[in-house]
């Protein structure tokens, strides 16, 4: 079978407990690259050990980041890039549809859609999760911010690409299952909910044209200081999250309390 004319980038550091899974289902694209940020872990050697080529990325707190570093600088060989995280699993469904779609010229990227998991559980309410990771390397990239100052974060986390021309969206989704721990995830937000402090206060001072609807929405909702109370009532009762047990409200607490830890946050720097 041939392979397909796709190159994924996978970001990692520390991820020897997701990387097998992920990079086992990747066998149909033609390229793999694995991107480290000096895991201290075996993460390195099981990619190498399941063929992916491995690169070293080491951040020096300026522009660019992981992931544009690796649009910039990495022999990339097709002009079509799939970005995925270590905890992100690729279906025969998705790779059947993005071999297809791909092959279309009026489109420059396609929006992927997850199948989540949390603690264990699959979950088939709450508020669903994509992202825009699917693109040519000649249309898009990953948008700057200048966050030279205060950004402790090597990896475009919540900075999104910036796509010229068409985009679609592929269907079949992607399996978004992390293997570590729950001490994992909230340390992950916590360093996560303190760069979207800094990102809001700097957003205050100047207009961004090129946010989302989606995030006007949600930094307008923290600016009221109601955007923990409205994404839990949100999530676990219009989009029916009590519908997933007691997962679907331990996710829905901890994503609305990621919200809190933001407002919090920002108050605390203000000050």
């Amino acid at each position: 079978m041939n392979k397909i004319p796709i190159t994924v980038i996978v970001s990692v550091k520390n991820e020897a407990l997701n990387l097998p899974s992920c990079l086992d289902k990747l066998k149909r694209f033609d390229q793999i690259i694995v991107v480290d940020s000096g895991s201290t872990d075996d993460t390195t050697t099981i990619a190498a050990a399941l063929g992916a080529e491995v690169l070293q990325f080491q951040w020096n707190g300026k522009f660019p980041k992981k992931r544009n570093w690796a649009l910039q600088n990495a022999n990339l060989r097709h002009e079509w890039i799939l970005f995925l995280d270590a905890d992100e699993f690729v279906t025969e469904e998705f790779v059947n549809e993005v071999a297809t779609k791909t092959q279309d010229p009026s489109y420059n990227g396609f929006t992927i859609q997850f199948e989540n998991y949390f603690m264990g559980r699959k979950l088939k309410y709450g508020y669903g999760f994509q992202k825009s990771a699917l693109f040519k390397k000649s249309k898009g990239a990953y948008e700057k911010i200048e966050e030279d100052l205060w950004s402790h974060l090597d990896m475009e986390v919540h900075e999104h690409p910036i796509i010229e021309g068409k985009v679609g969206v592929i269907k079949a989704k992607v399996v978004h299952k992390d293997f570590k721990n729950l001490e994992h995830y909230i340390a992950k937000h916590n360093a996560y909910s303190s760069w979207e402090a800094q990102r809001y206060l700097q957003l205050k001072k100047s207009k961004n044209e090129l946010l989302s609807f989606n995030q006007k929405i949600k930094y307008g909702l923290l600016n009221t200081g109601l955007l923990p109370t409205v994404y839990f009532l949100g999530a676990y009762f219009l989009k029916l999250g009590f519908l997933d047990g007691k997962e679907g409200f331990y996710l829905a607490r901890f994503k609305s309390h990621y919200f809190f830890q933001i407002q919090t946050k920002v108050n605390s720097i203000k000050k």
